[in-house]
């Protein structure tokens, strides 16, 4: 870094809420995002502590590439530390990212279900642990380099909101945020793109600067996911009929767990004569290593379950029908949906317009969109009971 200040004017970075010359903690994957996020908050005065969790492998990932929190990460960690000028601390959480991330993942799998670990990795260690050292270094808050907006109501209270950028914008992987943690947190990147956070990066002469984005789940080498579940669940590998939604049987797999509902191709099946359209995974059944099969319009969903929920509105869910939108998947545009808790404490999500390709394991994330702004209420998890979906109500 120069020795003239940076100007960051010309950047719509938040207003911390903490007076500079407090500490705060950064949380640092050793990639471009946190890294700025660390030079920044320096840059403005604070008394930052780069801290960087070695989640897996102890550094046998030195030469991979697009990964996070292993290796090579954790040595570009540290590096940026030592450019920016800041103290910088290695915690081994193996064993906790173990238990709550990897065997969640694999147990997931093996259930029929599609997760998300990058949520739980959040909602557990990062956001929990991590969070607890940060307090008991006397931090005032943790900053991450997370794509999302913190903001202030007009109550004071701390609000989530999604970044500028849609393209980059990571609310759907922040829904299990609570208030708490919420109050402590901070996201100086959410107001930014891609390309200024790249500028910064440069401007600041970071090493990382041109580091490419981490594409893999982090634990998960090649993307090869269903290796690593075979390898913790070995059952999850059984192989077992191919089944259309009428009870025909139309092929063989090697294993539940080499599928996702909504796939349409590599099924490795031929459908039937009479079939004209394509066929889709409806349903997983693991107890029974069934893989169901049927068209298009069998995926879609008019209301599903939700387990785990955190809900960050200004009401109670059991208040009655609260009118939203919601996400199933990071990639699309928030839908109309009605949410609500039943008598039993059960959370049901109603959708407008029936979705298709609702996946059990996966994340229902809540907003509150007015025009351009999208306000994160919280959300939850599908559950794999509960579904009122087309042509196949026991689903």
């Amino acid at each position: 870094m120069s020795d003239s200040l940076t100007d960051l004017s010309q950047f719509d970075l938040p207003d911390m809420d903490v007076p500079p010359g407090a500490r705060i903690v950064v949380a640092m994957s050793g990639g471009v995002d946190s890294s700025v996020t660390a030079a920044v908050l320096k840059e403005l005065g604070y008394d930052v502590v780069g801290i960087t969790l070695q989640l897996y492998d102890h550094g046998a990932a030195v030469e991979r590439k697009g990964a996070c929190c292993a290796g090579q990460d954790i040595h570009d960690a540290r590096n940026v530390a030592a450019r920016i000028g800041i103290p910088h601390y290695v915690l081994d959480y193996e064993s906790a990212f173990r238990d709550a991330v990897i065997e969640d993942f694999a147990d997931a799998y093996a259930r029929g279900e599609t997760p998300i670990p990058c949520v739980r990795c959040n909602q557990t260690v990062k956001f929990r642990d991590l969070l607890g050292t940060a307090k008991d270094l006397g931090a005032e808050a943790l900053a991450t380099g997370h794509y999302i907006r913190r903001k202030r109501d007009p109550d004071g209270r701390a609000e989530l909101h999604a970044a500028v950028d849609p393209q980059k914008d990571q609310s759907y992987f922040l829904f299990a945020t609570t208030q708490d943690q919420l109050d402590y947190l901070r996201f100086p990147l959410g107001g930014l793109n891609k390309t200024q956070t790249r500028a910064l990066a440069e401007r600041f002469d970071l090493p990382v600067a041109d580091k490419p984005d981490s594409q893999d789940i982090c634990f998960v080498p090649n993307g090869s996911y269903a290796r690593i579940v075979e390898k913790l669940r070995p059952d999850a590998a059984k192989g077992g009929e191919i089944v259309h939604l009428d009870g025909t049987v139309l092929g063989q797999h090697d294993g539940v767990l080499n599928y996702t509902i909504g796939q349409r191709k590599g099924l490795g099946i031929g459908g039937r004569k009479d079939d004209t359209d394509p066929l889709y995974v409806v349903r997983l059944e693991p107890d029974r290593a069934r893989v169901v099969v049927g068209p298009r319009e069998a995926l879609a969903v008019e209301s599903m379950r939700l387990g785990e929920v955190n809900w960050l509105g200004d009401c109670r869910l059991s208040d009655g029908p609260q009118k939203i939108a919601v996400k199933i998947r990071n990639t699309m545009a928030p839908v109309p949906a009605t949410v609500e808790a039943t008598p039993l404490g059960d959370v049901i999500v109603r959708f407008d317009t029936p979705q298709y390709g609702v996946s059990p394991g996966q994340a229902c994330a809540f907003y509150d969109v007015t025009g351009d702004e999208s306000h994160v209420l919280g959300g939850g998890w599908i559950l794999r009971d509960g579904f009122s979906q087309s042509g196949d109500k026991a689903a």
